[in-house]
């Protein structure tokens, strides 16, 4: 279980990242965090994997805390855990020594898979081979807790399906999801659950299938969350 309680964020004197925020989330669940921009969702992925400081609360995994359980985190980020200096196989090798459980050759598949160069520098990478080549990393580590930052950055609509089939069919029932996206039409069908921010607060908490019986998308409830008005730019040409 990951447990987070109360959790308050500030960036400098006025930045606000996190307001009180607090979730629990059970063993096993895919978890879609979403919201605007700002609202708040890299800084939650971050506070669960103990890389930010907080001005209050905290956060507990397994009710410990995150830096006693990094051998079974893993973190797909936008921003990238690679050394651009090298190459995709000497990032394998350097991840082999350094995480007992990472599967080089499982990583290597995923390169192939993707159709990334192994023996390229990294820094010539476009942005959507650099997110491919976090996502092959990541997949590779074992770890119980996966948490993706915008993993589909930079990559068309086949590669974001290509990724999301590699997921499904990878896990082992008892891995615990959490993925931060704007395009929650490729993950509705993928989630167990939404939990949806604004302005640094946690505005809903629900499961799809209560969406589903409500007879709405998760589109529909995010507009309702983010007071969204689709007519709202017809008043520039008034």
């Amino acid at each position: 279980m990951i447990e987070i309680k109360n959790v308050t964020k500030y960036y400098g004197n006025k930045g606000l990242g996190l307001y009180k925020a607090s979730a629990k989330i059970n063993k096993g669940e895919i978890v879609g965090i979403l919201g605007e921009n700002g609202s708040g969702k890299t800084t939650l992925l971050k506070a669960i994997m103990g890389l930010t400081e907080l001005e209050e609360g905290e956060v507990l995994i397994e009710g410990k805390p995150p830096y006693q359980m990094y051998n079974k985190m893993a973190f797909i980020t936008e921003e990238g855990s690679y050394f651009p200096w090298m190459t995709p196989y000497e990032y394998g090798v350097f991840l082999s020594d350094f995480i007992p459980s990472f599967n080089l050759e499982l990583y290597m598949k995923l390169l192939n898979f993707f159709e990334i160069d192994p023996h390229k520098k990294i820094r010539a990478f476009s942005t959507g081979q650099r997110s491919k080549l976090e996502i092959s990393a990541g997949f590779s580590k074992g770890a119980q807790y996966i948490l993706m930052d915008e993993p589909f950055r930079g990559n068309d609509m086949f590669t974001r399906r290509d990724f999301l089939k590699l997921l499904i069919s990878s896990l082992k029932q008892d891995e615990t999801i959490l993925i931060s996206t704007h395009i929650i039409e490729d993950i509705e069908n993928f989630i167990d659950r939404a939990i949806i921010l604004r302005h640094g607060r946690i505005k809903a908490d629900i499961y799809i299938d209560d969406i589903r019986k409500d007879n709405k998308s998760l589109a529909a409830v995010m507009m309702d969350i983010t007071e969204y008005q689709e007519d709202r730019y017809k008043g520039i040409f008034k």
